[in-house]
């Protein structure tokens, strides 16, 4: 062995050894926080429930900086055909074969890999790809879960389930919580006997509610099984039972902050959520447990393996195209890719940054089932012909400063993905009349919700909102976005005289942060019957007293209540 040979073997070995270091710190970091969930549930310390979603969501990055500064301290200057980035890929997969979190470390890899080098693309020789990929293998519950059967009927088998969580926290009436749960599996399940229920042997715990996940097998059917806890005054206590599969998935939205889950096997209990939840996107799943990156890996496979197996190309989205991001699909695929335009066009006055602080702000805050999960993507690379002409066209002339053709290839600097939903101007046109009163209704009530967790939305359009297909209405344009707290709501100022209510401009004095609710109707346009509609159930959006009420209640440090389920579902 040459002396330059036995050189880049210690040189890997040493890198090998900071990376998994690292990504073993991080894993023992983010289980601490994870597992300070059930205290925080226990002393209805809401307040360090949120603190500690947001602490987790830092680990990430900050490890991958740092650990980013100290490779490229130990390797020195090398340029990114040196034979040291496939030899550290190498090392590094025999030294995670077999383990429990192999697809993880497989992301934290890649992660640090691809900022060092500035991958652009996808570089085989240098990273972990999606044809390397572990699937996952069939689920076996009895890793992850425990078995309860109705051997003394269905109330001591749910109080059995109860009892099991152990909490250092009383039921407020555990006898109550037990006749009314019983009696709602019983309508749900119908005359189908009752045969056993599983539940994975970790609560999910987020925000102000403690969830037990598994399923319930009723005849020859099986259910998902989800029992939300809520810890009031007075105790812990049942409040729903849901066994609807649509109602199961809303609570696993990707409109949702993520689930503090302590396993340590995540790749069992995803395995089994995919059994239960099948319709849910296996990227979806992983980032609802918290692994956003890998979760954000399963979703540019899923992007890959629908490349290679179709023809699909890409196409400006439906609807009005927003004065900020340009949004473009992928036929066929369930998602909406995101680019900032190079300029805004007036009235708007914001900068690229802020826009990206915007997104950053909605992916730390609790987003309470109404604002989209975004992911955030740097230097992808596609095939020219996947894109339409006109699409090409457009965003080689709008958006040069984040798009450029190279040969055959269109490079993406920086985008952002969403999952892919109808706009709600689009949905209130084609929808029925009862349709569209629902939507209607829930496009009020994702308002409130988002006032209730300290959003403004900023922009009403009803384009900047859209339609899940749960029937949800959900928010999805961040640029105007900000916190309640930085509004100031006012009420209009009477006019002086007839001249001031005909005049252009407006005869009172107007702050940048100032914001008059009686002005929102304008800019809604609703046809006098949906106008009708929204006004009998959300009127009060249009008065400033409505928010500066619960501006007031957040100063004062309240955590408001916003379940992700139906009030006709609370028991």
């Amino acid at each position: 062995m040459s002396p330059g040979t036995r050189d880049l073997d210690a040189l890997v070995g040493r890198v090998v050894d900071s990376i998994l270091a690292s990504f073993r710190a991080h894993g023992d970091a983010f289980r601490r926080v994870t597992l300070r969930a059930r205290m925080r549930f226990e002393n209805r310390d809401w307040v360090g429930a949120q603190a500690d979603a947001r602490e987790r969501l830092e680990l990430y990055p900050t490890r991958i900086a740092s650990l980013e500064r100290e490779i490229a301290d130990t390797i020195g200057a090398r340029e990114a055909n040196d034979e040291l980035w496939p030899a550290l890929k190498r090392a590094y997969s025999e030294r995670i074969h077999g383990t429990t979190h192999i697809e993880l470390a497989r992301t934290f890899f890649n992660s640090v890999v691809r900022r060092l080098l500035t991958t652009v693309g996808v570089q085989p020789d240098t990273e972990f790809v999606a044809t390397e990929a572990t699937h996952l293998e069939p689920s076996r519950p009895e890793r992850v879960a425990r078995r309860y059967e109705p051997a003394d009927g269905v109330e001591s088998m749910l109080a059995e389930i109860l009892r099991d969580q152990g909490f250092a926290a009383p039921f407020r009436s555990l006898d109550d919580d037990v006749r009314r749960g019983a009696a709602r599996l019983r309508d749900q399940t119908g005359t189908a006997k009752i045969e056993l229920a599983e539940l994975i042997d970790t609560v999910f715990y987020r925000n102000k509610g403690a969830y037990l996940v598994g399923r319930l097998v009723a005849g020859e059917r099986e259910f998902p099984l989800v029992l939300p806890l809520l810890h009031g005054d007075d105790g812990i206590a049942l409040d729903a039972v849901l066994t609807d599969e649509d109602e199961a998935s809303i609570v696993f939205s990707f409109t949702r902050s993520y689930f503090n889950v302590a396993t340590q096997r995540p790749r069992d209990v995803i395995a089994f959520l995919m059994q239960v939840l099948p319709k849910k996107p296996i990227a979806e799943l992983n980032t609802s447990l918290g692994f956003h990156k890998r979760g954000k890996t399963e979703l540019y496979r899923s992007l890959q393996e629908h490349l290679r197996g179709s023809n699909d190309r890409f196409e400006l989205a439906e609807g009005d195209q927003g004065m900020v991001m340009l949004v473009f699909v992928l036929t066929g695929l369930d998602i909406v890719f995101k680019v900032i335009r190079d300029r805004f066009a007036y009235p708007k006055t914001i900068t690229r940054q802020r826009v990206i602080d915007r997104y950053r702000l909605v992916f730390r805050h609790d987003r309470v089932g109404r604002l989209i999960d975004a992911q955030e993507f740097k230097q992808l690379e596609f095939d020219r012909e996947r894109f339409s002409d006109e699409l090409l066209d457009i965003l080689l002339n709008e958006t040069a400063d984040t798009v450029r053709l190279e040969g055959d290839r269109v490079v993406v600097s920086h985008l952002y993905t969403e999952r892919r939903i109808t706009p709600l101007n689009v949905y209130l046109r084609q929808a029925e009349t009862a349709a569209r009163h629902r939507a209607l209704i829930d496009y009020g009530a994702a308002i409130k919700e988002l006032a209730a967790a300290n959003i403004f939305p900023g922009d009403f359009l009803l384009k900047n909102f859209g339609v899940t297909r749960h029937g949800r209405v959900v928010f999805y344009d961040y640029d105007e976005l900000c916190h309640l707290e930085d509004c100031r709501f006012r009420k209009l100022p009477p006019a002086r005289n007839p001249e001031d209510e005909m005049a252009a401009e407006p005869w009172y004095s107007v702050a940048e942060n100032d914001v008059f609710p009686e002005e929102f109707p304008r800019f809604l346009g609703l046809t006098p019957d949906l106008r009708r509609v929204f006004d009998e159930h959300h009127a009060d959006l249009f008065t400033a007293e409505f928010w500066c009420d619960l501006q007031r209640r957040h100063a004062e440090g309240e955590i408001l209540d916003v379940l992700p389920y139906p009030q006709s579902r609370r028991l």
